[in-house]
């Protein structure tokens, strides 16, 4: 099974964003620890606008 490339796309933009990391860090990075990042942020984010 192949990960779909404008999803790669998307987390990368996403971590590179919120952190500031390197695009070579992003893709350093094992694809299961990418999407807990991201769903981490995802999570901070939503806690954020809710309090906000």
């Amino acid at each position: 099974m192949t990960y779909a490339t404008d999803r790669l796309h998307e987390e990368i933009a996403y971590l590179a964003y919120h952190f500031h990391w390197a695009h070579t860090e992003i893709l350093d990075l094992e694809h299961h620890d990418r999407r807990g990042y991201v769903q981490q942020i995802a999570s901070l984010v939503q806690g954020a606008e809710t309090k906000g």
